[in-house]
């Protein structure tokens, strides 16, 4: 078997249609049409779900992917009178004994882009959900997490036979307009490539406002975006959302298998020892851990999703983190 061992999938693995949910109750798009009831119900669904779920445990605008509620925080000083009391910083206040406030910068609205992988590979899954369901789960939770406050968000989805550019607007019917052509976007081909590369290139051009950069993808192809990532790390934050199934990590002991490649339309019949199961998953995490490290070295925070997982709880284990590291960052100030 050559390439990375996302390069293959079981096709016999592959779920049924809609109304199948993972264990975190992930709604299927897969068979999702514009004007389908079933779809509407399903957005519905998940809406309500990114709602209660991140809103019941993170509170405030924005929710930690970025700073704060339409400002972001400056640098502390003493106390006046006239201060407002609920910016004292009380962390830089037991630190050097004297009262201190937190000055608030004004902040520009937060203008978004989320680059939505959906080709062929994505088209997969063997938990009750495919990869393509928590890619569009994933869409969701970014656009919560980052609309309200006059913000916008756009999205580029890609497939690998088409790229979909949805401008960048505010405002809820956006964001629900936005997630239905997410969901609908037409499946590629089989033998269809996916170009992440492309996709990722087509944000520096036009030249955006200083935002936030998005890409969500199982990341299972070649590394060759990693120029195009860097670039656009350097005029925006930037945040890369695996989503994977876990036969992309290890082969189960199945004996004889067909594996099917989708974006190459090759199919291979194996038979699963215990040698080829351990250089599958040895090849799978070697690729992870470049993929990880790519990001990494792109300026980019890593969040991966798993359709065995709940991915919700990924979500805000990974907000919470980020706020408590960016908590941490603005309350270091120079002793005195």
């Amino acid at each position: 078997m050559t390439g990375s061992a996302g390069d293959a999938a079981p096709s016999a693995a592959r779920p049924g249609g809609a109304g199948s949910t993972s264990s975190a109750g992930l709604p299927s798009f897969r068979s999702g049409q514009l004007r389908d009831p079933q779809l509407a119900a399903a957005l519905r669904t998940l809406e309500l779900t990114v709602r209660r779920r991140l809103d019941g445990v993170l509170h405030g605008e924005h929710l930690g992917l970025i700073p704060g509620p339409g400002t972001e925080p400056g640098d502390a000083r003493e106390y006046q009178p006239g201060d407002d009391v609920r910016q004292m910083d009380w962390s830089v206040t037991a630190r050097t004994t004297h009262p201190h406030v937190r000055q608030s910068v004004a902040d520009r609205e937060l203008e978004t882009w989320m680059v939505i992988d959906l080709s062929a590979s994505l088209d997969f899954g063997t938990v009750g959900a495919e990869k393509r369901d928590l890619a569009v789960a994933a869409a969701a939770a970014v656009t919560h997490l980052t609309s309200g406050g006059g913000n916008r968000i756009g999205a580029i989805v890609a497939t690998g036979e088409r790229t979909v550019r949805i401008p960048a607007r505010g405002g809820r019917l956006h964001a629900q307009a936005m997630l239905r052509t997410i969901a609908t976007t037409p499946h590629a081909p089989d033998g269809v490539r996916g170009d992440l590369r492309g996709a990722i290139e087509s944000l520096r051009r036009p030249q955006r406002r200083r935002g936030l950069a998005v890409v969500i993808s199982d990341f299972l192809g070649p590394l060759d975006w990693e120029r195009s990532l860097r670039a656009i790390a350097g005029r925006h934050d930037v945040l890369g959302v695996e989503v994977l199934d876990p036969r992309d990590l290890e082969l189960p002991d199945l004996g004889d298998v067909v594996l099917h490649d989708p974006e190459t339309g090759r199919t291979r019949e194996f038979h699963t020892t215990p040698e080829l199961r351990a250089d599958f998953a040895a090849a799978a995490q070697a690729h992870r851990r470049a993929v990880e490290q790519t990001l990494h070295g792109c300026g980019s925070s890593v969040l991966s999703l798993r359709t065995d997982r709940d991915w919700i709880a990924d979500v805000v284990r990974f907000v919470a983190a980020r706020r408590h590291s960016y908590g941490a960052r603005v309350n270091r100030v120079p002793r005195r």
